[in-house]
C-alpha cells in the first residue's frame, strides 16, 4: 500500500528518521562546527545504535552530502521563486541575505571552509548552478554601456561556469562580481566581523549592489 505520494509505510518511516537525523546533524553542527559531526552521537539522541544509523546513511560524509544538498535546494528554490516574483538584482541580494541570515551555519556549511576530508559529489554542484543561472538572468536585464575589460575579454574563453547561458562577457562579469562581493559582505556580517566596526552593513551592501547596477 501507498500513500498520495506513492510511498510505502516503509519508506515513509525511512524519510521520516533520516529527517530527524539531519535535524541533530544540524544541531551538533551549530554547537560544535562541521568537523565534529559524530554519527554515534546522533545515533544516541534518536535511540538507536551506531551500526543502525548506517542503515539511513553510509557514514559521515553521506550525511554531510544530505545537508549540503537539501540546504543548495533551498536557497535555489528561494532565489528562483523571488526573481519569479519580480526581484531584480538588488531584491535578490535581499533574499540570499534574508536567507544566510535566518540560519548561518547552513550558510556556511556551502560557502563557509571546506570541510577536512570531504568532497561533495558533482551533483551538489549542479543544485549550486541554479543559482547562479538566477544571477545571470538578472544580470542580462541590466543595459548599462561601459568599456570592455580585460576580464570581460577572458571570460570569453572561460565561461563554462555558466552553462549554456547565452550571456555576454559583460553580463558574466556582473554575475560574478555580483557573486563574489556579496558573498564576501556576508561571510564577514555572519562571523561578527563587522560588530566592533560599529557602521551599518545594509549600506555597504546597498552601496555595492548601486555600483553593480549602474556602472
Amino acid at each position: 500500500m501507498t500513500d498520495a505520494d506513492g510511498q510505502s509505510p516503509r519508506e515513509r518511516y525511512r524519510d521520516q528518521v533520516r529527517a530527524e537525523i539531519k535535524q541533530h546533524a544540524w544541531e551538533q553542527i551549530a554547537t560544535a562546527g562541521v568537523s565534529a559531526l559524530s554519527l554515534n552521537a546522533i545515533a544516541k539522541q534518536v535511540g538507536m545504535s551506531g551500526p543502525a544509523l548506517y542503515r539511513y546513511f553510509a557514514g559521515r560524509d553521506d550525511l554531510i552530502t544530505a545537508l549540503i544538498r537539501d540546504a543548495y535546494r533551498s536557497l535555489a528554490d528561494t532565489v528562483r521563486a523571488a526573481f519569479d516574483s519580480g526581484a531584480d538584482l538588488t531584491g535578490l541580494a535581499v533574499t540570499i541575505r534574508d536567507w544566510a541570515r535566518s540560519d548561518p551555519q547552513r550558510y556556511f556549511l556551502i560557502y563557509g571552509t571546506p570541510v577536512p576530508g570531504y568532497h561533495a559529489p558533482e551533483d551538489t554542484t549542479a543544485i549550486s548552478s541554479e543559482v547562479m543561472a538566477v544571477l545571470l538572468e538578472a544580470c542580462a536585464a541590466i543595459t548599462v554601456d561601459r568599456p570592455e575589460t580585460p576580464f570581460d575579454a577572458h571570460l570569453d574563453s572561460h565561461r563554462e561556469w555558466a552553462g549554456d547561458h547565452p550571456a555576454t562577457s559583460a553580463t558574466l562579469h556582473r554575475a560574478l562580481a555580483f557573486w563574489t562581493r556579496l558573498h564576501g559582505v556576508l561571510s564577514l556580517e555572519l562571523a561578527g566581523h563587522f560588530t566592533g566596526m560599529k557602521f551599518d552593513p545594509d549600506l555597504l551592501i546597498a552601496d555595492e549592489l548601486d555600483n553593480l547596477t549602474t556602472r
